[in-house]
This record gives C-alpha cells, structure tokens and sequence, in this order.
C-alpha cells in the first residue's frame, strides 16, 4: 500500500495556540485521518509527555575527545490507545475519521515550560500511526506549561534589605570608604511590574561614584554532578553621579521588569533565578554589589488581599507578560562582568565552567509569541542590532545580548 492512501493525518489541541496549562487540567484533542481510500491499521495511539533535559558537552585538553554531560527528569508520561493492536487488522474505510482523546496532567508539581542553551523543559503530544508493510507515521504538537507562584505567600511578601561596604584605595593611600544600603518591599514580583529601590549611598571618598541596579538572570544547568551557569542582565537603573563625600538616597527609583519568564526553582537540573543587584564603581578596587533576591512569579498581588479566586483565574491576566511589547529603543543591558566583583568572578570561576566568549548571549532573543507557538524562552533584543557606537576593526566586538 503507498503513503498516497492517506490524504491528511494531523493533530489539533481544542485549547488556543497561545494556552497554558497547569497541573491537575485536561488536554484533550482531535486525531484526523482523511484516508483516500478503504486502508489497513494495526494500530494507533497518541501519548503525552513531560520530560527536563540537561546537555551540554565539554573539550578536556587538547585532544579532540568531549565529555559528555546529560541528565533527563520525567514529570508525567500518559498513553491512549485510540486504535488498539488486538492481533487483528483494521480496516478503515475511505473518507475523514475523527479521534477525540484526552488526558489529565498530573496533581504534582510541573515546573514550567522552558527552552535555555544548555537545556529545556518540553511538554507535548504525540500520535503514532502503524500499518502492515509501511512506516510509522509520527505527528507531534507541543503545549505550554506553566507552573503557578503565587506572590502573595509570606515570603515573597516579606520586604528584602541590605548593606554593605568597602574601603577605596590604591597600593597604600586610602581614599575613604563607600557604602550601600538598598531595600525592596517584597521578594516577589511578575513580569511587567515595577520595582521601587529605596538605596542610599554614602560615598566618603576623595572621587565621584555611580550607582546603578541590575536585575539578572541566572540559569543553571546540573548534570553528572557537574554545573553549567549562564547569566545575563535583563534590566537596568543608572543613579545620579554621587560626588565626593557627598550621600544621595534613592527613595523609589524605578526599575521595570520586562517580560521574562517566571522563575524555575522545583526542577532538579534546571533552575532560573533572578536577582536585583544595586551596584557602585569604587575607585582603586573592584565594584561593590549589594545583592537582593528576587523571584518572578505567575499569579500577581491581590490589591485587596482577596484569596476568593482560583488559581486558573489568573492566568488570562498572568500570561499578559508573554505577550507585552517592548520599548522602542531602550537601554540595552551591560555585560553581566560588568556588574559582579572580582571576588564573585573568582569564586564562580572555580564551581562552576566557564562559558566559551562566543556563546554568551542574553535571553532578550526571541519573538515573544515564538515563547507560546515553539516553546522559545527568549524574547527579542530590546535595542536595535546596529551598534551607534562601534568599536574599532582591531577590537573583537562583544555580543550586545549579553
């Protein structure tokens, strides 16, 4: 029998292109197969699957030899037999068959959907098609999920704060000594907010500093017991020049958080982390950074502190932040070295391997509705990709997403 006898063979969800799910809901679809004429079936049946994968492989020396790091975590796998093999053909007579099937995610947590450099984590359909003598047909259709947090909860409602300070100088003349106090009013935020940074800086120095905040991402990837880090900086606040011993105070500079996704925190070998980081170039040493947590949730505030909603409720208002536009011609973001010191450079030189130069890149990369259609985590650069100032030919320019 040749393939011609099937006329169509797809796969519709009977969700939006642009839906979420979440745990314990219904995927349900309809399985078409228009056939062109009377054709035989052993069998078919369509499965549902959630699987985390972690890779990546590392060049040890000068050899051509790579160690090959991998890990895999299943979070639900369903089967449902829509033609069952009963030892016995089937005989499907010419014309269009409708197979509606359904499943239900799983009560547990899953984590939600995401697509990083080194890893992703994928929920999908997929129908297999056998006949006596001829392939398998294979159709596949991937769906989102998104796993809730809630701000709301104590802790992402309790109020983040902090100082630190550091002694300026050069070999064995002290300038004076800076210091930075920064506080939040909650750890949780959604994507689309704006953080309030209440920040004091205090310089006593002989020479003017610059304060700036940074919101960062931090993925994480884990495989045999090894660790794959890449950051990069989403979002920035540049203060006012803060003369010599002179204070300026923050009372609530701004700083928007743009449409990222949410954070990863209860998969095993991925996680995305977000942090504010509040930051001062000293003079004589390396930068003092002030580190606040963040965490970038899914259902937001209750202005009123109603808990009456359901979950499910929120998310028409909740995946606003996959579809929000970006500002015409923002900042665009610094280097993330740009905003760590050389005692954090060093420490997480030594945990964790280092990213080749030429595969940093942020994670603004992507069209936001690609997020939902194919599963990319990345939104699109939020400046233009014509450098105004370009760096001389001798100099290897950097990437502009990092």
């Amino acid at each position: 029998m040749s393939l011609s006898s099937i006329k169509t063979f797809s796969l519709k969800l009977d969700s939006p292109a642009d839906a979420a799910f979440t745990v314990g809901e219904v995927v349900s679809g309809l399985v078409v197969l228009d056939l062109c004429r009377a054709t035989r079936v052993q069998s078919m049946k369509v499965q549902g699957r959630g699987v985390a994968t972690a890779h990546w492989l590392e060049n040890r020396g000068m050899n051509s030899v790579y160690n090959d790091y991998t890990s895999k975590v299943t979070y639900f796998r369903k089967r449902q037999h829509l033609i069952r093999d009963n030892g016995e053909v089937t005989v499907l007579p010419a014309g269009r068959h409708e197979f509606p099937f359904s499943f239900q995610l799983p009560e547990e947590t899953l984590v939600t959907s995401f697509e990083g450099k080194h890893g992703s984590i994928r929920y999908w359909v997929k129908v297999k098609l056998h006949r006596p003598w001829c392939p398998v047909r294979k159709i596949k259709k991937e769906f989102t999920v998104i796993e809730p947090i809630d701000i709301n909860t104590p802790s992402l409602l309790a109020p983040q704060a902090g100082t630190k300070d550091k002694l300026a100088r050069t070999w064995y003349h002290n300038f004076g000594q800076v210091s930075v106090t920064a506080k939040i009013d909650r750890k949780g935020y959604t994507p689309g907010e704006v953080i309030p940074v209440f920040a004091e800086f205090d310089n006593a120095t002989s020479r003017s500093i610059v304060p700036k905040a940074f919101i960062t991402q931090t993925q994480t990837f884990i495989a045999r017991g090894t660790m794959k880090q890449k950051r990069s900086v989403v979002a920035t606040l540049c203060g006012d020049i803060v003369s010599a011993r002179t204070r300026e105070t923050w009372h609530g500079r701004a700083i928007k958080i743009p449409p990222v996704g949410p954070s990863i925190q209860q998969c095993r070998i991925i996680k995305v982390e977000y942090m504010l980081k509040v930051c001062v170039d000293v003079p004589g040493t390396s930068k003092l950074c002030l580190e606040l947590p963040l965490v970038i949730g899914t259902i937001p505030l209750h202005p009123f502190g109603s808990r009456t909603s359901s979950i499910s409720s929120h998310y028409s208002f909740n995946l606003e932040w996959l579809r929000m536009a970006i500002p015409e011609q923002p900042e665009p973001p610094p280097e993330y070295s740009s905003v760590v010191t050389e005692e954090e450079a060093e420490q997480r030189n030594s945990s964790a391997v280092q990213e080749p130069a030429e595969d940093l890149s942020g994670i603004l990369e992507r069209p936001l509705r690609d997020f939902l259609q194919e599963f990319r985590f990345r939104p699109p650069p939020v400046y233009s990709e014509i450098d105004p100032n370009p760096q001389p030919l001798n100099i290897r320019p950097r990437c502009m997403t990092c």
